[in-house]
């Protein structure tokens, strides 16, 4: 008698994202911004500060982030207003302007020992990594929201860049500057990484007055 061809049974595994929140990441509010960066001047850490300083302001990803040199930000000898940084997905440049918070963050960081020498502003710890790679920069934030005592689950590296841009579109709207900002080269999807509503754009026509 022959026996049926019956499916193969797999061992059970679970699911990869059991336990996390996945999805787009929150951005940060300004409350969260200014408790980190609070407890990030009280330990003095030059290079967090400046890097977590940078991140919101430039919107970049991290990729492009960790791979920021010195010439991208210093030019005769002085911290830009604004900077210019060829995104590595879209091989487009994208600008963004340095705060004054943020310039003199990055100033004290260039002056620190651990700057000497180094091309990148990130530098590695090993000297066959010549800048700090994007696992370790995630793992720095999420550091910083563990910190505050923010679930780190809930934010990544994404969180920093969409952190000031959601203020933008809170504040103003402006869905154009906002694609600017991100490099984005279609609207739509600056739409979807903003998360826009209908709901959102009922707000906002209900504030303009004719």
């Amino acid at each position: 008698m022959q026996t049926p061809n019956l499916p193969a049974i797999r061992a059970f595994r679970p699911a990869w994202n059991k336990g996390r929140i996945v999805g787009q990441k929150l951005p940060l509010k300004p409350k969260h911004v200014w408790a980190i960066r609070v407890r990030l001047e009280l330990a003095e850490s030059h290079r967090d500060l400046a890097l977590f300083n940078l991140a919101i302001d430039s919107k970049l990803r991290g990729c492009d982030l960790v791979r920021m040199k010195a010439v991208d930000v210093i030019a005769a000898g002085q911290i830009k207003d604004r900077a210019s940084v060829m995104q590595s997905k879209t091989q487009k440049p994208v600008r963004f302007e340095i705060s004054e918070g943020t310039r003199a963050s990055v100033a004290k960081w260039m002056d620190d020992p651990l700057m000497i020498g180094s091309e990148y502003l990130w530098p590695g710890r090993f000297h066959a990594r010549r800048h700090i790679s994007t696992r370790q920069y995630a793992r720095i934030v999420r550091d910083w929201v563990k910190s505050i005592g923010l679930e780190p689950t809930a934010y990544g590296t994404h969180s920093m860049r969409r952190t000031k841009v959601t203020q933008i579109y809170k504040k103003t709207g402006n869905l154009r500057a906002v694609q600017l900002f991100l490099g984005h080269t279609k609207m739509d999807s600056t739409v979807r990484y903003l998360g826009v509503e209908l709901e959102d754009a009922l707000t906002i026509s209900e504030a303009i007055e004719i």
